[in-house]
């Protein structure tokens, strides 16, 4: 009689890392936070370090027939330091894996390091170790990132409450926007190479998805005013995945308001021109790297005029659901649909 045997697609990436982390045991009393946020949390004398770590694999999160390799080195910093960003951490320091097959030159490994390096400067990190070794197809990078804070500091996503204000950063869909447009015009050079990709119009959305870059600015600010949220994370997997994710850790529930959700310009007309509706975008498109967080009511009017920080919806009890108030005043469910990545 052969065992049983269970596809990973049953369970799905958040599904495994449950399964996973059931196995789990912290022994050291310095982890105060294993496996279920943004990062670690480790203590470190009078403040805490975080760690955080990410994979990047050729074909599955980059295309390198239209991502450049200085960009795709930029990308792989910032994705980790949005993640020590989405904790309330300052980043330090990252050490930087990867996995080449004998197709990439020296000079091709010094322009994925160019990007790398600017982004170590860009975000005030120190490279500081790593791994290499030969891979059978192609190129896998992985970055560690080590921010650090004081433990009253830290940001989980376990700490919104109700009446809590929910809070994004800058603007979303566009980088899930920019995807399609590179994947088309892909497709387009594919059946005839005489054709040149025609992306000078779509300069934002492809921006956005091919050299993300992480909200450290506003942390910075947030420190400068005083305020720590009361849960946060980034927003990789589509916002209304996230939202998912804050009101499951907090045991709360959560309203958003469609006039309220924040899209670019082009972003919009691009949708509209590849026939997506652009709401759908903003609540189900992922990698744009923006910050989703909560704040106090009292903490509103210290952020109510910053021009790149908008006003969603509330964290409600968790018996009234997660809801998104259509333009029309009609309430839906919230449903996540954000990125598979099995």
């Amino acid at each position: 009689m052969s065992e049983k045997r269970t596809e990973i697609s049953e369970l799905g990436e958040f599904g495994l890392i449950d399964h996973l982390n059931s196995t789990v045991v912290i022994k050291n009393p310095g982890t105060v936070k294993g496996i279920g946020d943004d990062a670690a949390v480790i203590e470190a004398g009078d403040h805490v370090k975080v760690v955080t770590t990410d994979l990047l694999l050729e074909g599955v999160h980059f295309d390198l027939s239209y991502a450049p390799l200085t960009h795709v080195g930029f990308k792989a910093v910032a994705v980790n330091v949005s993640d020590v960003a989405a904790m309330n951490a300052i980043p330090k320091q990252i050490t930087v894996s990867i996995a080449l097959s004998n197709r990439f030159s020296v000079e091709a490994v010094d322009a994925l390091y160019e990007g790398i390096n600017a982004a170590c400067e860009h975000y005030g990190v120190d490279l500081v170790g790593g791994d290499t070794t030969a891979s059978r197809g192609g190129l896998v990078i992985s970055v560690t990132a080590i921010g650090e804070a004081q433990k009253e500091q830290i940001t989980y996503r376990s700490g919104a409450k109700v009446n809590d204000i929910l809070c994004v950063t800058g603007d979303l869909g566009s980088a899930l926007v920019g995807l399609q447009i590179l994947e088309r015009e892909k497709q387009v050079y594919l059946a005839n190479p005489d054709m040149r990709p025609d992306l000078e119009k779509y300069t934002v959305v492809t921006g956005r998805q091919l050299r993300p870059d992480a909200r450290m600015d506003i942390i910075h600010e947030m420190r400068e005013l005083g305020i720590v949220p009361t849960s946060m994370m980034d927003i990789s997997d589509g916002l209304a995945s996230e939202i998912f994710h804050i009101c499951k850790a907090s045991g709360v529930g959560a309203t958003i308001y469609e006039d309220k959700l924040p899209i670019d310009k082009q972003t919009f007309d691009t949708a509209v021109e590849l026939n997506l509706d652009p709401i759908t975008c903003v609540l189900n498109g992922g990698e744009d790297y923006e910050l989703l967080f909560t704040i106090d009511q009292k903490d509103f009017e210290k952020l109510e005029k910053h021009s790149d920080i908008h006003f969603i919806g509330h964290i409600t009890k968790p018996e009234e659901g997660k809801y998104l108030v259509t333009k029309s005043g009609t309430a839906v469910q919230l449903k996540a649909q954000g990125w598979k990545h099995f």
